[in-house]
């Protein structure tokens, strides 16, 4: 999954892989619902991270939760 990425994707990479703009991005990363780390004004994300997220998702949206 996400062979295409770096280990450590940046916010534009999360936007292409989530379909989401800069702002949503942003939110995700800052609330934690994506765990990053942030190097000066750069963010920086683990692939692991996303796809942790991806799967719990898709576990959500299986589920019924909304």
């Amino acid at each position: 999954m996400l062979e295409q990425y770096e280990d450590l994707m940046t916010v534009q990479d999360i936007q292409e892989v989530l379909h989401v703009g800069k702002n949503r991005a942003y939110e995700l990363l800052r609330d934690g619902t994506i765990s990053s780390i942030r190097l000066g004004k750069s963010w920086k994300v683990p692939k692991e991270a996303v796809i942790s997220f991806l799967r719990s998702w898709q576990n959500s949206e299986g589920s019924g939760a909304r």
